[in-house]
């Protein structure tokens, strides 16, 4: 996107954000790889940090050279507009697991995000302490991603940034049956209606992005909660113990075009 963009009108705004999904690279993804990647050992300190993850393998150029990276600083966005989201999410009982680099629980029971007319399957939720989206440089303690895969294989991911304050009671189960180490995935008896882990207030800062972790792959449409939900600071204690810090560094804009909800 370059500035050129912000001389439309909203709603050619809108219909340019559609055309930019681009899904190459995307429609062989596994849930799986959206929090873990494949190939080369990659992490979040030392020789498989960051800051390395392009160098480590052929496959994780993009993390080096993408233009279009995430997560961003959500300060940069640019343009103000409201576009309908909607998510049908459905009890499903809880199958968690600890891959090395996240907790997370798997979905797949035909709970839905529907976005620019186009529905996705949410497959999994998984967390990052710190979080990855950033406010003025600033992180949260926290923030889960909800991932939705559509039929044609593009990605979008719903972010939801966690303070620290009262103890959120639909974490609960999650934290409580959250692997200290890495695990496969165990159903643990346990029911969980992945809306209730949403915020009541669901107006979203929407851009053009990529997967955070390697391969890194680009034409993620990302819708991040602007507003932060309570969390004890015990739960994130919890959560950080069982992860570590495992949040990519935000990555520069580029001029890209970061819808913020209009006020």
């Amino acid at each position: 996107m370059t500035t050129k963009d912000f001389q439309h009108t909203k709603g050619d705004i809108m219909k340019k954000m559609i055309v930019s999904a681009a899904v190459v690279a995307l429609a062989g993804l596994s849930c799986s790889a959206f929090a873990s990647g494949g190939g080369a050992h990659w992490g979040y300190t030392g020789h498989g940090g960051p800051e390395h993850w392009g160098d480590l393998a052929k496959e994780f150029q993009a993390c080096k050279l993408g233009k279009m990276q995430s997560p961003i600083d959500l300060s940069a966005a640019n343009v103000a507009s409201n576009v309908k989201v909607e998510t049908t999410y459905k009890p499903v009982e809880l199958e968690i697991l600890n891959n090395g680099h996240t907790v997370q629980f798997n979905v797949g029971n035909g709970s839905t995000l529907t976005a620019h007319g186009k529905i996705y399957d949410l497959l999994q939720i998984h967390f990052h302490t710190p979080s990855e989206h950033v406010v003025d440089g600033k992180p949260y303690p926290m923030e889960a991603h909800f991932v939705h895969k559509a039929k044609d294989g593009s990605l979008a991911v719903i972010g939801v940034l966690y303070k620290e304050g009262a103890e959120n009671a639909a974490l609960k189960p999650v934290i409580a049956n959250a692997p200290m180490k890495e695990t496969k995935a165990a159903k643990k008896g346990v029911q969980i209606n992945p809306a209730d882990l949403l915020p009541g207030q669901q107006n979203f800062i929407r851009y053009m992005g990529s997967l955070t972790t390697p391969p890194c792959s680009e034409g993620v449409n990302w819708h991040v909660v602007p507003t932060a939900v309570e969390v004890s600071k015990a739960q994130i204690a919890e959560m950080a113990k069982a992860m570590g810090m495992n949040a990519r560094p935000a990555q520069p804009a580029n001029n890209r075009l970061v819808v913020e909800p209009a006020k």
